[in-house]
């Protein structure tokens, strides 16, 4: 197996590297489905990875996080984790995100090791990947709605806020609750 770009090269499947830096990373809502991924050979956890960099990370409706495409307008090196995925393990991430729906787009993204290697000579191994970055139809709104403050990392402290997409309301689509949330002050 050896890494190219963002893809992981086997020559059984192709996987692709993925960055997760909220609700899916390990001790949070929705990383069940990381675990069936996992149990269905669809991913594997790589370790804990770092922005290359900084990125505003803010928090949309109902607590959701959300990774902006603004480099350069502050933020922070986020940290999260990285996952080798399936195709079959990404179709089913892509839907959790609402790739379809206008909420998040996956894109490419470079992403450090947390932790230097002595070995390295202290240097952070960069790596390509892939992210899901709040649309850009409305990424520099939720930037402004946010006070522009960021996080760097969703930590429990920061999903204290964050409610299950079940216990959601349902007169509204979430498009429409990020449109609304973006427009409130």
């Amino acid at each position: 197996m050896t890494i190219s770009g963002n893809t992981v090269v086997d020559p059984a499947s192709k996987q692709t590297l993925i960055f997760s830096y909220g609700t899916l990373k390990r001790g949070f809502a929705n990383h069940t489905l990381m675990q069936d991924l996992i149990s269905h050979n669809d991913a594997v956890f790589i370790g804990n990875y770092v922005t290359d960099l900084h990125l505003p990370l803010v928090r949309g409706p109902h607590g959701v996080p959300f990774l902006l495409n603004l480099p350069g307008t502050g933020g922070h090196r986020v940290r999260g984790e990285l996952y080798s995925v399936s195709d079959s393990g990404l179709q089913r991430l892509d839907v959790l995100e609402g790739i379809t729906l206008g909420h998040y787009e996956r894109l490419p993204i470079t992403v450090c090791t947390e932790i230097c290697d002595a070995g390295d000579g202290g240097r952070r191994m960069a790596v390509d990947a892939e992210a899901y970055y709040a649309h850009r139809s409305f990424a520099e709104d939720m930037w402004r709605r946010s006070g522009q403050v960021g996080f760097e990392s969703y930590s429990q402290e920061v999903a204290k806020g964050y409610v299950r997409r079940d216990l959601r309301p349902k007169d509204r689509s979430f498009r429409e609750q990020i449109t609304l949330f973006c427009s409130s002050n």
